[in-house]
């Protein structure tokens, strides 16, 4: 029973991470390429694992399978992101059929600063410009 289990982690595992590798070669451009290499080989690398703790149950063994889990869990989408935003910075192309680019607007490729757009939020604020502009005045003190 165990056996069928782990195989069937192990086979699933593998068409995931073959998925990856597929999406690597026919995606069209950076941005959906790390998408889909991201959530592909972190979930075929989980299986495989989950495979592995099944297989050999040693404790030891299933500590370092779990641990390997969370740390891909945790790694991947951080540096799919960081690659992904690297890409975005250095004029990597998007595909032609991206219908919306959120980055485009907050962007100055001249000093290569992404704003967030909450720089606009402070002069919203019951402060008006002095929070905007970061002064520091004490309202108290000057009779607000």
């Amino acid at each position: 029973m165990i056996d069928g289990l782990v195989s069937v982690l192990v086979l699933v595992g593998s068409v995931f991470m073959c998925l990856a590798a597929l999406g690597i070669l026919r995606l069209p451009d950076l941005l959906t390429r790390m998408h889909a290499t991201t959530k592909a080989a972190t979930l075929g690398v989980s299986l495989i694992m989950l495979g592995v703790c099944l297989h050999f149950a040693v404790e030891t063994v299933v500590a370092r399978a779990l641990a390997i889990i969370l740390f891909i869990m945790m790694t991947a989408p951080v540096a799919a992101h960081v690659i992904g935003r690297a890409g975005y910075f250095v004029g990597a192309r998007l595909w032609s059929g991206t219908l919306k680019d959120e980055l485009k607007p907050n962007y100055d490729p001249l000093n290569h600063r992404l704003h967030s757009g909450l720089d606009d939020a402070g002069s919203s604020s019951p402060r008006g410009s002095s929070a905007a502009s970061g002064d520091d005045t004490d309202d108290a003190a000057s009779g607000q």
